[in-house]
């Protein structure tokens, strides 16, 4: 479980003390996991599988994917989430800020300019 617990951290760019404030444990303690000093507890299991979205069975085995196959809707509500907890004005919030604005229309135009971006794509 310790050079999974490291793949995880490093999939998601994480320094040691960055991935122990993320499921509220010390950075020792993440290093302790890494090295094979220490097993996680059930409890610290769970919340990184549902902090960094792992599959428990992959995580406590190896055996299977190590991500929980989400669904558009529940990528989606992730997405959100984790952008409604950052106080920001990075583009992502003004543009997620500008797309709650749009009408009907606006979100017509969009998808037509999505579409033809993807047909340019597509012919080059």
């Amino acid at each position: 479980m310790d050079e999974r617990i490291k793949q995880i951290r490093k999939s998601f760019g994480l320094k040691q003390a960055e991935f122990a404030d993320k499921i509220g444990i010390k950075p020792n303690t993440v290093t302790s996991y890494e090295t094979g000093l220490r097993v996680p507890s059930d409890t610290v299991i769970a919340l990184i599988c549902r902090e960094f979205g792992v599959n428990e069975q992959w995580l406590r085995t190896g055996e299977g994917e190590m991500f929980v196959e989400m669904s558009r809707d529940e990528e989606i509500a992730s997405f959100m989430g984790e952008l409604l907890s950052e106080e920001s004005d990075d583009f992502k919030h003004r543009f997620i800020g500008a797309l709650s604005r749009l009408d009907e229309n606006g979100w017509k135009v969009l998808e037509q300019f999505a579409n033809d971006l993807l047909e340019g794509k597509k012919k080059s």
